[in-house]
């Protein structure tokens, strides 16, 4: 019998609680969710040692719960993580993305919803893409008021903002959503054109079921 891992889930918005759940659906994980999309608006407002103070005790309180990893699905998150000794595994929803892009040979795009992520995830990748001595030429676009729609609940309204941005751009080679919000957006693009779409939540999946050893539902 397969005992079910059990994976302490942070987030910055409710919204993320579905693409978690339903990527992983397939798998034996128990998913405990935590969510806190206050910090976000403590970053606007330039609180970031309170904001940082905040995310390290709930990674202190997570791992204290009984888990056997912690996922952080907030770039923001992860950015304003520093130095902290927990006994289990860390997951950062951005570093199997970084790999993927680190792989890519050709110019690349990627797409944000969010200005306030864009500085922590570009100097995230910058750093990682360094520490493996590769060499990246990336294009940041955001798509500019859009991100308002989700933080309201006005998620199809997003969706559809999203799509409708990917749709019309000039080039569509090397093209990547950096946030999981989008996911989703991307996928319908992906499902209705021939434009093929890097998102963090696809590699993110390969990433935890090889680190963590995942095994499939048996079926009935």
């Amino acid at each position: 019998m397969c005992l079910k891992k059990k994976i302490g889930c942070l987030h910055a918005h409710y919204s993320n609680i579905d693409y978690i759940e339903s990527a992983f659906s397939a798998y034996e994980l128990e998913l405990n969710h935590y969510v806190d999309p206050g910090l976000i608006y403590r970053l606007k407002n330039d609180q970031v040692a309170e904001a940082e103070k905040k995310v390290k005790d709930q990674i202190e309180w997570i791992a204290q719960s009984g888990v056997d990893a912690i996922l952080i699905t907030c770039t923001n998150y992860i950015a304003l993580l520093k130095q902290i000794e927990v006994n289990i595994p860390i997951i950062k929803i951005d570093e199997p993305y970084f790999e993927a892009l680190c792989k890519i040979q050709q110019p690349q795009t990627i797409l944000f919803t969010n200005p306030d992520t864009v500085q922590g995830t570009m100097s995230r990748l910058e750093q990682y893409a360094k520490n493996r001595q590769k060499t990246l030429d990336i294009e940041v676009k955001i798509i500019e008021n859009t991100f308002e729609l989700i933080m309201s609940g006005k998620n199809e309204e997003y969706q559809k903002a999203v799509c409708d941005y990917i749709k019309q751009l000039d080039s569509i080679h090397g093209l990547s959503v950096a946030q999981l919000s989008m996911v989703a957006a991307a996928q319908q693009v992906e499902h209705e054109t021939s434009i093929s779409i890097i998102n963090p939540l696809n590699t993110l999946v390969s990433s935890m079921v090889n680190q963590l050893n995942l095994q499939k539902i048996a079926e009935q």
